[in-house]
């Protein structure tokens, strides 16, 4: 089984770009960010044509979230409101951020993404922890019924220095401050793992890269999307890799597609 996720910026945009990959790349769930799109214009047809199932969480013009599955999936829901009940969600839900579902494994995808917080000391900065620490206690909950969690999505956030071309100043830089990466330990410490540095320990493999200054020729990327899986998850991961072809495309997103693999093992634990 894989799970991919990818930041597409703009579902429309890129609805090539999604269709021509999962063709190439017939992945079981596609987790999408930024699909900037509301509910109802959401190009839900042309990935049933493709074969996949579409279950969408959006806006227009910002946010959004899809899951785009072979499979039906079973408890869908968006937002933190169905598990954290929206008089703790309400402020949160607004942006649509967060959407879920269980696959026919038994794996409970949770698909987000994170506030990019702006500028530190800004009040989407403070938005963006807030939103962390609300994503802890709604992980924390879903723990309690399910030891097979696949979280994933655009994190806005560098976990290490390893995941930045040139670390030099990122204490003052937006998605490497000490808070951020504070905030990312605390959810993590629920018991998550990060599947690529299972597989990868080295620096220099990144998922995001700026337009300007020629970024992604020259490599000067950040490693901000991610998988982090329960133990029972993390132990039976066989790959996980990004696939920078996307990035290379004509008008491509700014992001390059994730994936992590499972192998053919049992997963009802």
């Amino acid at each position: 089984m894989k799970i991919t996720t990818w930041n597409v910026n703009s579902v429309r945009t890129r609805l090539a770009h999604v269709l021509d990959w999962l063709q190439a790349n017939p992945v079981e769930v596609l987790c999408l960010q930024e699909t900037k799109v509301t509910d109802d214009q959401f190009p839900r047809a042309a990935l049933e044509a493709a074969g996949y199932q579409v279950y969408v969480s959006g806006q227009k013009s910002y946010n959004g979230v899809a899951l785009i599955s072979r499979s039906p999936l079973a408890e869908v829901a968006a937002g933190f409101g169905p598990v954290l009940g929206e008089a703790t969600a309400a402020s949160f839900d607004a942006q649509k951020r967060v959407i879920t579902g269980v696959t026919a494994e038994g794996v409970r995808v949770v698909n987000l993404y994170v506030p990019n917080g702006s500028a530190i000391g800004s009040d989407k900065y403070d938005y963006k922890l807030r939103w962390l620490a609300t994503l802890r206690s709604y992980l924390q909950a879903l723990l309690a019924a399910s030891p097979l969690i696949c979280v994933c999505g655009d994190f806005n956030i560098a976990p290490t220095d390893r995941d930045i071309y040139d670390p030099v100043g990122r204490e003052t830089h937006i998605m490497a401050s000490d808070a951020e990466r504070q905030a990312l330990a605390a959810v993590l410490d629920l018991g998550f793992a990060d599947a690529f540095r299972k597989f990868t320990a080295e620096g220099g493999h990144f998922s995001w890269w700026d337009y300007r200054a020629a970024s992604f020729r020259r490599n000067q990327g950040w490693r901000i999307d991610h998988h982090y899986l329960t133990p029972a998850l993390y132990e039976q991961a066989i790959a996980c890799t990004i696939d920078r072809t996307p990035r290379q495309w004509e008008k491509p997103s700014d992001h390059a597609p994730v994936t992590v693999e499972f192998g053919s093992l049992s997963l009802d634990q």
